[in-house]
């Protein structure tokens, strides 16, 4: 494939954002467009959210579904992929493991979700990253765009508020402008957002990250994508349901003497970027470090059937509660 850069397929894919401006400064203008809209709190009736490492699509007509968005994205980049013609859109949270496969993933269920509508182009927006300090988010916008490129399908960047177009540099340390994105299922349209309820299982979730986890085998039908080992598809668009797992880990040796070192010790070994976390980084990382000790091996405790957790959507309060199935 190639990218389409401004309506023009590229011939060679640009790979930091100072590149794609020289040739395309019309990006910056869509960068400041989201840099300048207001952003939103959006809680937990109508969203799906997506962490670290995991993916999800959905369509305009699913009743379950308002918004989706994942945010605290400070090195990492929030990859959105949407079907023009039919409103299909896909949602990644990228911290520059398993990019090439969920490139895949992504444009494969956009694709599948997208059949019947002949019209439509495949559009690409990546928001999030910035300078810090190691350049990560550099080296992973460079990854992302190459992944895209690969493909066997036009996709056109339309956005990609990344990395020095993504910083705020003021006096002090660079930080990232803009660290969560929703989307719009219905109007399509992207924006600034927090998430203050991320759904459930987070520390389930969040375990995967900190310790690599891998997929188990699961149940899929014949039409069924089968998604990478690293990036996570977390909606199954049959059942309208939230899917979690199954997958497995090692133990994570020393966790004991994780849990007891202080929160700046913690933000300071566990982050990329410890000097632009969120209030509730540190929280979130014992919270997970505590379920990683209390599951050393969740093949046996908490996927015990091989089977994923399912949530579906609850009519009264709007949010998600487990479900058999």
């Amino acid at each position: 494939m190639v990218v389409v850069l401004n309506g023009v397929l590229a011939d060679e894919c640009p790979t930091s954002v100072r590149a794609l401006l020289a040739a395309h400064p019309g990006y910056r203008d869509a960068a400041a467009q989201l840099l300048g809209a207001a952003p939103r709190v959006v809680h937990a009736p109508g969203l799906l959210y997506v962490a670290q490492r995991e993916f999800a699509a959905t369509v305009p007509h699913d009743k379950n579904i308002n918004i989706i968005g994942s945010d605290d994205a400070t090195s990492c980049i929030i990859a959105v992929l949407r079907h023009s013609g039919s409103g299909v859109v896909a949602l990644a949270h990228l911290d520059g493991t398993g990019t090439a496969e969920a490139a895949a993933a992504m444009a494969a269920r956009v694709q599948q979700l997208a059949v019947g509508y002949p019209e439509g182009r495949l559009e690409l927006q990546l928001a999030g990253g910035f300078t810090d300090p190691h350049r990560y988010s550099d080296e992973l916008f460079a990854n992302i765009m190459l992944s895209f490129h690969r493909l066997t399908v036009e996709i056109d960047l339309t956005l990609a508020c990344c990395c020095e177009l993504n910083t705020a540099l003021g006096g002090g340390a660079p930080a990232p402008l803009v660290t969560g994105v929703g989307v719009d299922v219905r109007a399509g349209d992207l924006f600034p957002a927090t998430f203050p309820d991320k759904g459930p299982d987070m520390p389930l979730r969040g375990a995967r990250c900190i310790t690599g986890g891998l997929h188990s085998a699961q149940h899929h039908g014949a039409n069924d994508i089968v998604t990478t080992s690293q990036v996570l598809d977390v909606y199954d668009n049959a059942l309208s349901m939230l899917r979690i797992g199954p997958f497995n880990y090692d133990p994570l040796r020393g966790v004991d003497l994780w849990l007891e070192q202080s929160d700046d010790f913690i933000l300071q070994h566990l982050s990329t970027t410890p000097a632009v976390e969120p209030p509730h980084f540190v929280m979130h990382i014992r919270a997970t470090l505590k379920f990683i000790q209390q599951h050393p091996f969740p093949a046996v405790t908490v996927f015990p059937d091989n089977r994923p957790h399912y949530y579906r959507r609850d009519e009264q309060t709007g949010c998600w509660v487990p479900v058999r199935y």
